[in-house]
């Protein structure tokens, strides 16, 4: 026993030399985070209480960019409403739909492997320029959509020159992508225990029962990463809106992303870009915390406790 002590002691003891070597291989992670992430971050966050401009030096004018921005800019309460209005409408679509083909392609049928790679397609280029322009041609006045319902005897929309109409056509390219999260949904479907849909069948309950009752909190920890992870991007979106309507008709579809671009590139106030930047990492702050907090009351894991 006193052999097989020493020899543990004396692994233990060249654990700590060995650490060289692990600091070695995350070097790259660390050099990256620092330069690419924690530095920008950082500067942005010091630029936001300047003035500074990309053509010349800024000068520290304190919390006057976060005042100007809620009493003096029209556009960004208009904005900020804009922006949760479209995470709203298209988050929740684009988990229904992503959980409703997920349970399609978790069926047993023939040649499902090459439905899941066709239905994986439109994540890989949804958020394309060029799939945004697809989708721009696709919903003009004269567009392939209003010559589909010409046919069947629907008069045309405009889906892009009315404020309301084309922020939902922007919302419907969003939520075409909803590749990742199904395939999210698809992984958490297999991992639920058969043995609960033979008790249940057994006991009499209905599909729909065994849907609410066993699938749901059986993939409830799924829900709650791909809901978090569509929030964030849902508040951050840029593409689509700059591609397709570049924030018009009547600045119906200026989301935020937009707005702290065209702040930072258009009119060339990088300070005051980097404050509204801020207080929308902010309210994404917020967002998860409270996600974070919830998740305590509807997720569920396979030992029968709570997040």
């Amino acid at each position: 026993m006193k052999h097989k002590a020493n020899n543990g002691l004396a692994g233990a003891r060249r654990y700590p030399r060995n650490w060289k070597w692990g600091v070695l291989f995350i070097c790259p992670w660390i050099i990256g985070f620092l330069t690419l992430q924690l530095y920008p971050l950082l500067q942005s966050l010091f630029f936001s209480f300047t003035d500074f401009s990309i053509l010349s030096d800024g000068k520290w004018i304190g919390i006057k960019n976060y005042v100007d921005l809620f009493r003096k800019d029209r556009y960004f309460g208009k904005s900020f409403l804009l922006t949760v209005k479209y995470a709203l409408m298209t988050v929740p679509m684009k988990l229904v739909f992503a959980l409703f083909i997920a349970m399609l392609l978790n069926m047993k049928i023939k040649g499902i492997n090459l439905f899941r790679t066709v239905y994986y397609l439109p994540s890989i280029m949804g958020g394309s320029v060029a799939v945004s322009i697809l989708w721009k041609f696709m919903f003009m006045k004269e567009g392939i959509i209003n010559n589909v319902l010409s046919k069947v005897g629907i008069p045309a929309v405009n889906w892009l020159g009315m404020p309301d109409t084309a922020l939902v056509t922007i919302s419907l390219l969003v939520v075409w992508q909803f590749g990742s999260s199904m395939v999210l949904f698809l992984a958490g479907l297999k991992n639920v225990p058969q043995d609960l849909y033979e008790a249940a069948s057994v006991d009499g309950a209905s599909k729909v029962r065994q849907f609410f009752s066993i699938t749901l909190p059986m993939i409830s920890p799924i829900i709650f990463f791909n809901f978090m992870m569509q929030t964030i991007n849902a508040l951050q979106e840029f593409t689509a809106v700059s591609v397709i309507t570049n924030g018009g008709p009547n600045h119906g579809t200026y989301l935020m992303g937009l707005k702290i671009y065209e702040d930072a590139f258009s009119s060339l106030k990088m300070g005051y870009a980097s404050a509204t930047s801020w207080i929308l990492f902010l309210v994404v702050l917020v967002v998860t915390s409270l996600l974070f907090r919830t998740s305590d009351a509807w997720v569920f894991y396979n030992d029968g406790g709570a997040d």
